[in-house]
């Protein structure tokens, strides 16, 4: 059985073979679509392999099936988490609206790891997203990220029928009171 390397450490090691604005700018053309999925499987397959650490990536047969697609531009959000460059936002602020729920999260993620209160209002849709991992996701970039005013847009979801996303709640309420120093609720 083979230890497959950490996404951080598969970016890590594109970002020293190739460096680390040229993987964003390879990452920005997979999740905005302007590499899209036959060519990504294609031409830019060498790209596809460095951010994944993956011979073939997502393991499929050739030729991937294009339900699949979506996947390029999961790969290349999660780089964003362990890497970035501050023209990332509008790139993100797009793909907040990407038809794929990871990408999605991803989205939200981001914002909340990097602080992004520039995209905490693109966000607010997902909080009534179908699957509550999403949902969940979109609380805890509001709370890492928010402003006082957003603090209403989370506060129904403290009886969201899922756990994870009232636990969510809870914490991003008293993430929001501890960064911004006021009472939120």
């Amino acid at each position: 059985m083979s230890v497959r390397d950490s996404p951080r450490d598969v970016v890590r090691a594109a970002c020293a073979r190739y460096g680390e604005d040229t993987v964003i700018d390879w990452c920005v053309a997979f999740l905005s679509g302007q590499v899209g999925g036959a060519e990504a499987y294609g031409a830019a397959l060498p790209k596809l392999v460095a951010i994944t650490g993956a011979d073939n990536p997502g393991g499929w047969k050739q030729p991937v099936d294009p339900v699949n697609y979506y996947w390029i531009r999961v790969w290349a959000a999660r780089v964003f988490l362990y890497v970035w460059r501050d023209d990332l936002v509008d790139v993100l602020r797009q793909a907040a609206g990407d038809p794929a729920w990871r990408v999605q999260e991803h989205v939200a993620k981001i914002t909340a790891q990097r602080e992004l209160g520039q995209l905490v209002d693109v966000l607010l849709p997902l909080l009534d997203h179908e699957l509550p991992r999403v949902r969940a996701a979109a609380v805890r970039a509001v709370g890492a990220a928010g402003e006082y005013e957003h603090a209403d847009a989370i506060r129904p979801l403290a009886d969201d029928p899922d756990q994870t996303v009232r636990a969510a709640v809870e914490r991003a309420l008293t993430k929001l009171e501890d960064r911004l120093d006021r009472p939120v609720r």
